[in-house]
């Protein structure tokens, strides 16, 4: 975890509410530690190779705990290995057949996440959770508006943040209260943003168990960035929120990126450089947008604290960029690398992002304290 006061001025200040810590395998959540960044895989889960090689991608984007879907019997009995292998705890998530949680917990998962909307058999739920108290597995209580119980419905007559909560903590209080355990978090989601925020703030007035926040069937990679962005933004600088999940109908690696934007904006997390382009524009004499991108995915190799700056001008770009750590801005054939705004370095355009990265590289020599572990 970097300190990020040496750009304090630039954030918001945000006071987070301290609830109780529960842990997921070796991952605590919740009190002062970090927001976790969790994602979900996309591959069958009997897929036991293609499945690990996604999450070890989770991994090395900086995912901290990885949710496997468990629909069938197949998909229970590769959780051993899956678990075995998985360099970040494994989270089943459980829907309708409990039978299958009970299979999940034998397979070794660190966390297991429960819809009780889909529980018709509280004998069952009884029996599953006291599973997880003997072997110290951690259960999310996974609240979706699309899937309320019927008395809840038929109370409110529609899926409104007030029935969201009113489930969540009738659940979180059963299970409290009959089998006194408290290695619990919680989620309250729905596709519409609004309702989302409404819900988790309600439920963070009554309760201090740790919680699980994203907006669920969000969409794409640009709609549901935004969405999560305007959802996850609103309830983090409220200072609720214990870890994080953005949702989006993508690669579950740019889930894991888009969350660590959002909480390096917010002054929360920083894992990669952040890297700031200006527009494009009728001045432009480079192609921007592709040395854009090439400096992102090469500054996703690198774990440190660093703003980078690509601009396409050489005129106003060291000017306009002068709170970047480093950056480059081209012109017509040449290229300027700049410092805190100084010029360093000119160099011929076909040059200039090897020339930029060993600066980069150079700068991390001279400031290990700016790398993230």
């Amino acid at each position: 975890m970097v300190n990020m006061r040496r750009f304090a001025a630039y954030y918001p200040r945000i006071k987070r509410k301290k609830t109780r810590v529960v842990k997921v395998g070796h991952v605590a959540i919740g009190g002062e530690n970090p927001i976790r960044v969790q994602s979900m895989t996309n591959t069958p889960t009997w897929q036991i190779k293609e499945t690990l090689s996604q999450i070890q991608r989770l991994y090395q984007a900086g995912c901290e705990l990885v949710r496997v879907a468990i629909p069938d019997e197949k998909s229970v009995l590769a959780l051993k290995e899956i678990v075995k292998e998985s360099p970040i705890p494994v989270i089943a998530d459980l829907h309708f057949a409990g039978t299958l949680g009970f299979k999940a917990l034998e397979q070794g998962v660190q966390g297991l996440r429960i819809n009780p909307g889909t529980f018709r058999d509280r004998s069952k739920f009884d029996d599953l959770i006291r599973a997880c108290k003997e072997r110290g597995v951690c259960v999310r209580i996974g609240i979706n508006a699309g899937s309320l119980e019927p008395e809840i419905l038929e109370r409110f007559k529609y899926p409104s943040p007030s029935a969201m909560v009113e489930s969540a903590v009738r659940w979180v209080e059963y299970i409290v209260e009959k089998h006194d355990y408290f290695n619990l978090k919680v989620s309250l989601k729905s596709s519409n943003w609004w309702h989302t925020v409404k819900a988790y703030q309600l439920f963070s007035k009554r309760s201090d168990f740790p919680l699980h926040v994203g907006v669920t069937e969000a969409g794409g990679l640009i709609s549901g960035t935004v969405k999560n962005t305007l959802a996850l933004g609103y309830l983090f600088l409220k200072g609720i929120g214990d870890t994080i999940r953005v949702s989006l109908t993508a690669d579950p690696v740019e889930e894991v990126y888009v969350a660590f934007e959002i909480l390096r904006d917010l002054g929360l997390r920083t894992l990669y450089p952040e890297v700031i382009a200006c527009p494009t524009c009728g001045r432009c004499e480079i192609d921007l947008m592709s040395l854009y991108q090439k400096v992102v995915e090469w500054a996703r190799n690198i774990k440190a604290d660093l703003k980078l700056a690509v601009m396409g001008c050489v005129v106003n770009g060291p000017g306009e960029a002068r709170l970047a750590d480093l950056g480059i801005a081209g012109g017509k054939g040449v290229g300027i690398i700049f410092r805190e705004g100084k010029i360093i370095k000119k160099v011929k355009e076909e040059d200039l992002l090897k020339a930029f990265f060993e600066e980069v590289e150079r700068f991390l020599q001279e400031h290990p304290e700016r790398l993230v572990t």
